[in-house]
């Protein structure tokens, strides 16, 4: 049966459908235009017009979909996080040993940084141009982190230094001048942030 054949609240209901999704189909293009240019470039660097540009649509219809940065960054680390094979902190407090524990989380986030590297040095580079719920959330990160690895210690040990050396540790910027700049194998890396934490 043809389109003209079918009734009119069939119709209506075929084009609501399409229409639907023509507008998520967009919006999808959109985020993936901005994820892409937020790790080829730069959050600080990317703007509406390259948006728009890169997705095929117009400014107006970037705003449409999202009327500010907030709901954009929203999208856009819900996108790039579900394609990633996030740090699993969980998993770290299932081992009991503090040195145990830090090696593995250190070899797991060390992991991460490597396969995500483009973006988080572009990410940290334009820290300042992140919307504040995003620094936020990255700052709880981190110190949920610190946490988790603090607690498997006894109380009498989790002191100030070794936190604040756990959160040397476990920092981007920390893997990136080791295995990055200096040219470390991460194995490596992770057995020297290991021994340094544990006999602080």
């Amino acid at each position: 049966m043809g389109e003209e054949q079918r009734p009119a609240t069939a119709r209506a209901g075929y084009r609501m459908v399409k229409r639907a999704h023509h507008v998520d189909e967009t919006r999808q293009r959109i985020v993936a235009a901005t994820v892409d240019l937020h790790g080829t470039v730069g959050p600080a660097n990317t703007t509406i017009s390259a948006i728009a540009k890169a997705a095929g649509v117009t400014r107006a219809t970037v705003y449409h979909h999202f009327p500010d940065l907030d709901a954009l960054f929203t999208a856009c680390t819900a996108h790039w996080g579900a394609r990633q094979q996030m740090p699993d902190l969980a998993g770290w407090q299932e081992i009991t040993g503090p040195q145990d524990r830090v090696r593995a989380a250190l070899t797991d986030l060390y992991r991460f940084y490597g396969e995500a590297e483009p973006m988080l040095a572009l990410t940290t580079r334009d820290r300042e141009a992140l919307p504040a719920f995003v620094r936020e959330r990255n700052q709880q990160t981190a110190r949920s982190q610190l946490d988790v690895l603090l607690s498997a210690w006894p109380a009498s040990q989790r002191t100030r230094k070794r936190r604040a050396l756990l959160g040397h540790a476990i920092a981007f910027a920390t893997w990136r001048s080791l295995c990055v700049d200096q040219g470390l194998p991460q194995h490596d890396a992770v057995a020297a942030m290991t021994r340094m934490v544990v006999d602080c």
